[in-house]
């Protein structure tokens, strides 16, 4: 269904029927109640420290003995945030949080999986684009650094990757 199709199907309901469909897509549909729980309550520093909690759980399990490591986790929320269009900061804070919980637990359990450090800098290709897009650079700057840093210490085989993705 195109929107303009949409629009006018809309327009062919009365204020019942809209209702009811909102309420119907609010039941059935989890991201519909997301969006509306965020427009009329957002509450978006409780959003990234959940985050957060949940990103660090991944590397540093409270409940669990092994860490699962799974760059989806913070994905996921990125996502999210960015559909429900969080401030930009906000978003970056979520981006940087995730390569440093991941360098912690790299310092403290060295990963020899070349999968981990791919992902980690798609990771930080991403988070440079979205820093640059929204002009953070200036905000973020010292932690990026910090980061990359780390990456050389850390000898990452694609350290020089993410100095020349700063450098740009």
């Amino acid at each position: 269904m195109s929107k303009r199709a949409l629009v006018k199907y809309l327009q062919s309901l009365n204020k019942q029927e809209l209702e009811d469909q909102v309420l119907d897509l609010y039941t059935r549909f989890k991201p519909v109640q997301t969006y509306y729980n965020f427009v009329f309550n957002p509450k978006e520093d409780k959003m990234v420290e959940e985050a957060k909690l949940k990103i660090a759980n991944e590397y540093f399990p409270l409940k669990r003995k092994r860490a699962r490591a799974r760059r989806s986790v913070a994905q996921k929320y990125i996502k999210q945030f960015l559909l429900l269009g969080l401030d930009p900061v906000l978003i970056a804070e979520v981006m940087l949080f995730n390569l440093e919980t991941a360098q912690r637990f790299n310092a403290k359990k060295r990963i020899n999986q070349e999968a981990f450090y791919k992902s980690m800098f798609n990771s930080f290709d991403q988070a440079i684009s979205f820093v640059e897009s929204n002009g953070l650079r200036a905000v973020f700057k010292d932690r990026i650094r910090a980061i990359v840093e780390i990456a050389w210490d850390q000898e990452w085989y694609n350290a020089e990757g993410m100095e020349n993705k700063v450098a740009s």
